[in-house]
């Protein structure tokens, strides 16, 4: 392994791993906060909501990302909605991790006792208020684990976007490999995807330390 060949394609490397961190980011800035409005649509009394959703959420986890990506960016044209493939490929994450993070968050709701929602009414605080400083902040401590191995995963499914023509860190290391003749370039793909990996555990953790007041 030259360390002058590896110095000629590691701005290709890099600009691959900018675009991952970015389907990376802005996935997880959108899909959390739906997640959770989906994970409370899923609780709710009005049974057209829960059916809508309880659809949506079976769909998006039933079928591969992969092809949801197809469908966003090839499909959705022959009924004249046109996405870039920047935009689809957050358009199809966004709604895919949404799903799976709603069924994390449902299951965080539901372990939480309707006492303390009437503790709550009693101290005189307003349903916004509660959920903010007295059931979110539980229902985040017991979800980071599950939450954290979705987001493992998106770190590794963004590698996905080079079915639609985005140059994520994966397809530019497949570029320079075939052109090169060469294992390099994709061994440091792998590197540099394990260390993308090692950021987000100590993340996590971080996180979990954090909310570790919630016994």
């Amino acid at each position: 392994m030259s360390l002058t060949y590896v110095n000629q394609i590691l701005p290709s490397l890099f600009s691959g791993a900018w675009m991952t961190i970015r389907i990376f980011f802005w996935t997880l800035v959108g899909a959390l906060p739906l997640g959770v409005l989906v994970s409370m649509g899923l609780r709710s009394r009005f049974s057209p909501i829960r059916w809508v959703l309880n659809f949506y959420v079976w769909l998006m986890r039933g079928t591969p990302l992969l092809l949801q990506l197809m469908f966003v960016f090839y499909g959705l044209p022959d009924v004249n909605i046109v996405f870039a493939r920047y935009p689809a490929a957050l358009f199809a994450f966004i709604l895919n991790y949404a799903a799976y993070f709603a069924e994390i968050f449902r299951g965080g709701f539901a372990g939480i006792d309707h006492g303390q929602y009437e503790g709550a009414q009693v101290l005189g605080l307003t349903y916004t208020q509660t959920l903010r400083k007295i059931i979110l902040p539980q229902v985040v401590k017991s979800v980071i684990p599950a939450v954290g191995n979705e987001v493992i995963n998106l770190v590794k499914d963004s590698s996905l976007v080079y079915v639609i023509g985005l140059g994520d860190l994966l397809r530019a290391g497949n570029v320079a490999s075939a052109r090169d003749v060469t294992l390099v370039p994709l061994i440091l793909v792998g590197i540099i995807y394990l260390l993308l990996t090692l950021v987000c555990t100590y993340a996590l953790r971080g996180l979990e330390k954090h909310y570790s007041y919630y016994r």
